[in-house]
C-alpha cells in the first residue's frame, strides 16, 4: 500500500478520492477527533483561551491554566508533581536527559522509544521484552551497587504488548534504581483511568517517573512529566523548560472539562478492545489483547484487501524505513460493534481462503 493523503481531518470514515473508508488507524483511541461534543467544549475554551500561548512558563506574566493542570494531572495520576511541555517527546528529552546525568548505569528495554533514549544509549532490539527483563535481573546481581536508571515503555504499541514492572523491586533491594517509563500509549487507555501507569508502578524503593505524549488517547497536544515533587523541581529548572513554549491553554482546559465525556468515551474504547479481542482470537494471524485497542496482523497482502473492502489499516516500517513493515488494526470508542463485526466477517473470510 503506497502512503495516502488527506486534505480533511481524521475521523471515524474518510473520504479518499472520492471513496468512503472506515479508518483503523493512528492514535485517536478515544475517538475525540469527530466527536461534536468535544468539538464544542474546544471552540468555546478557544474563545476564552485563544489558539495559543507564546511565553515561557518561567515568564513573569504566566496564565493560571498550566500550575493547574500541573496540579490536577499528577494529583490524579497519583504523583507528587507534573511538568508540562510542548510535546511527549520534548518531555521524554527532558525527563531523560536530567536523569541520565545522574546515573551509573542506564539499561533501555528493546522497545523504548526514542524521546527516552539519551544519545549513545542503544536499545537491544534483538531480544523479546521478557528476554531483556531476565538480562537485567541477572546483571543486578553481578554487579556492585549502583544508581541504575531503567527506560522502558508502558506499552508496545507495535507488538501489542503491555508491560510489567512489578520485577523492578527486587534490583531495588541493592541498588539505587530510577525506572522512567513512557506513557504515551497509556494516557486515556491503561492504568489509572484517564492518567496513565503511575500510580501501578510506583513502588517506595524505586525513583518512578513517568512521561509521554497527551495527544494520543487524550487528544491534547503536549506532553507531561510525572514524579516527586524534587524530581519535577529539577526538571523544570533545566534551560529545555524554560526555553520551551507550552500547550495550547485551550486544549488543556478542554481536557480538564471534558473529564466525564473522556470517561465515557474510555468506557467505549474498553467494550470495543474487549468485543474484538473476544470475535478475533480464532483468526490465528491476529494477535492482541483484551486490554489493549490495537491489533497486529499478517500477512502484508491484506493491508491492500482490507483496503479494497474499504478498511484503511495501519501498514509502515518502524522505526526505520529499513526496518520491516509493521500491519495493525487500531480501534477507537468511536467505531460501532456493526462496524467491528463486519471487519471481523471480512477478516476471518481472508483467513479461511489462505
Amino acid at each position: 500500500m503506497n502512503s495516502l493523503s488527506l486534505s480533511a481531518r481524521l475521523e471515524k470514515k474518510i473520504l479518499l478520492e472520492g471513496k468512503e473508508y472506515l479508518f483503523f488507524n493512528g492514535t485517536s483511541y478515544l475517538g475525540l477527533d469527530g466527536l461534536d461534543a468535544y468539538g464544542r467544549i474546544v471552540e468555546s475554551n478557544m474563545q476564552n483561551w485563544g489558539m495559543h500561548h507564546g511565553l515561557s512558563r518561567t515568564n513573569n506574566v504566566r496564565l493560571a491554566i498550566y500550575v493547574a493542570f500541573d496540579e490536577i494531572f499528577s494529583t490524579r495520576a497519583g504523583a507528587a508533581g507534573g511538568a508540562l511541555f510542548s510535546s511527549g517527546y520534548l518531555a521524554g528529552i527532558a525527563a531523560s536527559q536530567y536523569l541520565f546525568a545522574r546515573a551509573n548505569q542506564t539499561w533501555a528495554a528493546p522497545d523504548t522509544h526514542s524521546a527516552i533514549l539519551p544519545s549513545g544509549v542503544q536499545a537491544d532490539s534483538s531480544l523479546s521484552f521478557s528476554q531483556w527483563t531476565q538480562a537485567c535481573l541477572e546483571r543486578a546481581t553481578r554487579l556492585p551497587a549502583q544508581k541504575i536508571l531503567i527506560l522502558a515503555n508502558a506499552v508496545d504499541p507495535l507488538k501489542a504488548e503491555i508491560h510489567a514492572y512489578d520485577w523492578v523491586v527486587s534490583i531495588a533491594e541493592k541498588h539505587e534504581v530510577t525506572l522512567l517509563i513512557d506513557d504515551s500509549h497509556a494516557f486515556g487507555v491503561l492504568g489509572n483511568g484517564l492518567f496513565g501507569t503511575y500510580s501501578q508502578w510506583n513502588q517506595e524503593r524505586i525513583q518512578l517517573v513517568v512521561s509521554g505524549s497527551l495527544g494520543k488517547g487524550s487528544a491534547t497536544p503536549g506532553g507531561i512529566v510525572l514524579g516527586s515533587e524534587a524530581l519535577i523541581q529539577g526538571i523544570k529548572s533545566q534551560a529545555i523548560f524554560a526555553g520551551a513554549s507550552p500547550p495550547s491553554p485551550a486544549m488543556l482546559q478542554s481536557f480538564l472539562d471534558a473529564q466525564e465525556l473522556l470517561q465515557e468515551q474510555q468506557r467505549k474504547l474498553k467494550e470495543n478492545s474487549s468485543f474484538f479481542h473476544k470475535h478475533c482470537r480464532s483468526i490465528s494471524q491476529i494477535q492482541g489483547t483484551s486490554d489493549f485497542p490495537v491489533f497486529v496482523y499478517s500477512p502484508d497482502d491484506w493491508v491492500d484487501k482490507l483496503q479494497e473492502r474499504g478498511y484503511i489499516t495501519s501498514s509502515f516500517s518502524y522505526p526505520s524505513s529499513r526496518s520491516p513493515k509493521v500491519n495493525r488494526i487500531v480501534l477507537s470508542a468511536s467505531h460501532s460493534k456493526e462496524e467491528l463485526n463486519a471487519l471481523l466477517q471480512f477478516l476471518a473470510s481472508l483467513a479461511v481462503s489462505l
